[in-house]
């Protein structure tokens, strides 16, 4: 329902947030741009970070006061369809990884305070604190791992219903070994003339792994978290070379995720990963960006496979909440899912032409806090290798374009074959589970209605956006490739498993 002029000017004058309802999406463009300069005002003075939402609302009484001066109005009809947030004072939680970036836009670009949401971002320390302080209330939402609300939904680990509604961006990861690796690894790799023909198979690691045995060495592997895009994609690269990463046993007490294993693998938060690879406790490391860069940069690692080459086009990151915070504010959870997809659409925009921007904004010291060379060198359209070997990857992140941002069930679905894969589930489960969990999860209605809502307001074209009369939520099997060539059908989660010579498969137990 419309607003008069009156109620938002008593509510400019005072300050009020709590009541009457929070403000509609800002309807004037220059209303907007008061706001975007007031901001930019305080992220000058270094503020707009540590300041909760209360202070926010200040700021946002001298653009009420200069839209009120101007006559400006506000338009409750722009989103007519879409309630009124319930709760407009957010808090959520993020890893610092390039691919944190479609919050950061949401909230620099003034996304978030369009759908009358003061949002306020946090870095969490890893991802176990960020799904706990989801779970208790603490946070909102979050930036999540894509397996995070799938585990925790079927119980592993710590049980809670969550579900995602908005896919934040696809690929982004890479494999990074040490420099006494990469050196050893150099014989047995094909080349080009004089540099290494890509995409690297784990094969080359096998002599390597060897020499370390031959030594009474373990050789050691790092990754973010047990349920994570990089845990599952480094054990594909290395499995699909032959190499047996291991098997979890959930049921007998076992969470190692060794047993099997022709090399060990253990969780490191992203951030320490290149220190952990320096100081040799691990030789090697697979981790999104701009961890595998910043190895290049201090000279300490080579990245030797993206993730692109791993397996391409499935849902990298996701952003999180509750089931039950979001069945509680609906209206809120909706505006957020819109901020977030115009961010996405923002990204890939011009083939990547703001990226530069992105990439500036992102490493500030409360974001990423990377150089910014460091994060610009992946985010960019290219990615750097052994130093030197600078190679175009226009794909190696991407926030919008492939319908990047819609939560499909087949992506939801890989996730859980590679969870039965490695023995994380722990039994058979029939294909009409797999469906069950991944519509329980994944959540397409939600991001349907907020991307109508876009596309209404004419912020997004339709043509953007997957076709939502028809579209069934299932990628076709041609959108994703696999570097042992395997096609996955997401309709058929048991017969791919059936295809794999390592990992579990039928009645299989670990």
């Amino acid at each position: 329902m419309a607003r008069s002029m009156f109620d938002y000017r008593a509510r400019c004058d005072s300050g009020n947030w709590g009541e009457p309802k929070p403000l509609p999406p800002l309807a004037s463009s220059a209303l907007s741009t008061h706001w975007r300069a007031i901001r930019s005002y305080l992220h000058d003075k270094g503020e707009i970070m540590r300041t909760r939402p209360a202070i926010l609302a200040s700021a946002f009484k001298h653009v009420c006061a200069i839209a009120l001066g101007a006559g400006l109005a506000f338009s409750g009809a722009v989103n007519a369809e879409v309630g009124w947030p319930e709760k407009e004072d957010l808090t959520f939680g993020f890893i610092k990884l390039t691919d944190m970036v479609p919050l950061a836009i949401a909230l620099e670009r003034g996304y978030f305070m369009d759908e009358g949401l003061f949002v306020e971002l946090e870095a969490q320390a890893n991802w176990r604190v960020l799904l706990d302080r989801v779970i208790s209330g603490d946070l909102d939402g979050a930036h999540m791992l894509s397996g995070q609300p799938l585990a925790s939904t079927i119980g592993y680990g710590t049980q809670a219903h969550i579900i995602t509604a908005f896919t934040m961006d696809l690929n982004g990861n890479a494999c990074t070994v040490s420099n006494a690796v990469w050196e050893a690894m150099k014989p047995h790799l094909a080349m080009d003339g004089d540099k290494p023909r890509h995409p690297i198979g784990a094969e080359a690691l096998i002599p390597v792994i060897e020499a370390f045995n031959d030594d009474g060495e373990q050789f050691r592997l790092g990754m973010v978290f047990p349920v994570s895009t990089h845990n599952y994609e480094l054990r594909y690269w290395l499995a699909a070379g032959g190499i047996h990463p291991g098997y979890y046993a959930p049921q007998r007490g076992d969470t190692s995720g060794t047993q099997g294993a022709d090399v060990q693998i253990s969780v490191t938060p992203p951030p320490q990963m290149p220190a952990t690879l320096e100081a040799g406790t691990i030789n090697g490391y697979c981790v999104g960006e701009p961890w595998n860069q910043q190895a290049v940069f201090r000279g300490i690692g080579t990245p030797v496979i993206t993730d692109y080459d791993i397996r391409n086009n499935i849902s990298e990151k996701v952003f999180g909440v509750s089931n039950e915070w979001a069945e509680r504010y609906p209206n809120t959870h909706i505006r957020v899912v819109k901020a977030l997809i115009r961010a996405g659409y923002w990204l890939d925009a011009n083939d990547n032409a703001n990226r530069e921007e992105a990439a500036r904004i992102i490493s500030e010291p409360h974001y990423v806090g990377a150089d910014y060379e460091v994060i610009a060198n992946s985010m960019t359209g290219v990615f750097e290798f052994e130093k030197g070997d600078v190679r175009a990857a226009p794909d190696f992140n991407v926030f919008f374009r492939y319908n990047a941002t819609y939560p499909y069930y087949s992506d939801a679905v890989w996730y859980l074959t590679q969870m039965r894969r490695w023995g994380q589930i722990p039994e058979a489960k029939p294909d009409d589970w797999y469906m069950e969990t991944a519509r329980k999860v994944f959540r397409p209605d939600i991001y349907q209605i907020a991307a109508r809502e876009l596309i209404r307001e004419g912020h997004i074209p339709a043509s953007a956006f997957p076709d939502f009369d028809t579209e069934d939520g299932f990628r076709s099997v041609e959108a994703t490739t696999f570097i042992d060539g395997i096609e996955f059908d997401g309709r058929a989660p048991n017969a791919y498993l059936e295809r794999f010579e390592i990992g579990l498969k039928g009645d299989e137990t670990p």
